[in-house]
């Protein structure tokens, strides 16, 4: 019994999540975008923890009423997918066309990804990249780029969802995993700290963002255009 307690104790936690993505939603409604960035940091943290507890825990075999996979997909969906594209599409980062072309990129590229039985590779890394909307949208809130690079880096990261390029897990990629899961870590730190101070200019958290950012988007293949050695037994 005491095992499945914690089972069901890691369904709820995941399920915390869907209440997280509704304030960010309503923060998002008002067009506070650092306190939506701020739940949708959150979220991510949570996200990345249940998944490890899940394991330990072994929820599909001591809580399997509940399908945790299928509940982490729903409200990931939200708060990686739709809830950035509606801020990246309200806040005037785009205007006109290119916000509508944007939008419909993003949640429509996304929604067949998450569908993808193939999205996992065997070393538990992403096969294109993972539909992070909220990770990338927050560095460009951060950044602020033109319209046109956004909507490059929109229409590149939607295309690389369907290829076989790889991203990497920070916390189930075993290759680099304590350097990624630190990156990680860094990562959410400095989003966090843009967020607060409401994506100032000048603040040092840009370039702590960009370059875990630029860690986080390239190791993946990096790890594939160089691959491990394997160690030869004697």
């Amino acid at each position: 019994m005491h095992d499945r307690l914690k089972a069901l104790s890691v369904h709820l936690l995941t399920a915390t999540g869907a209440v997280l993505s509704m304030f960010a939603m309503l923060a998002a409604v008002e067009e506070k975008w650092s306190l939506m960035f701020l739940w949708l940091v959150v979220a991510l943290i949570v996200d990345g923890i249940d998944g490890p507890l899940a394991r330990k825990y072994e929820v599909h075999k001591n809580w399997p009423t509940y399908d945790g996979v299928l509940m982490d997909l729903i409200i990931d969906y939200m708060t990686y997918v739709f809830i950035p594209a509606y801020a990246l599409f309200k806040s005037g980062l785009l205007s006109g066309w290119t916000g509508w072309l944007a939008i419909i990129v993003i949640v429509y590229g996304s929604v067949v990804y998450f569908a993808d039985t193939r999205m996992k590779t065997t070393d538990k890394s992403f096969a294109g990249f993972p539909a992070c909307w909220n990770m990338v949208v927050l560095v460009l809130f951060a950044v602020a780029p033109s319209q046109g690079t956004i909507l490059i880096v929109v229409i590149l990261l939607t295309i690389t969802m369907f290829t076989n390029l790889k991203f990497i897990h920070p916390t189930r990629t075993k290759r680099w995993r304590s350097l990624s899961l630190g990156v990680c870590i860094a990562w959410i730190c400095f989003a966090a700290w843009a967020a607060m101070v409401n994506f100032a200019e000048g603040s040092l958290a840009h370039w702590g963002l960009i370059l875990t950012s630029l860690y986080l988007v390239l190791a993946g293949i990096a790890q594939q255009i160089f691959p491990e050695r394997i160690k030869r037994v004697r």
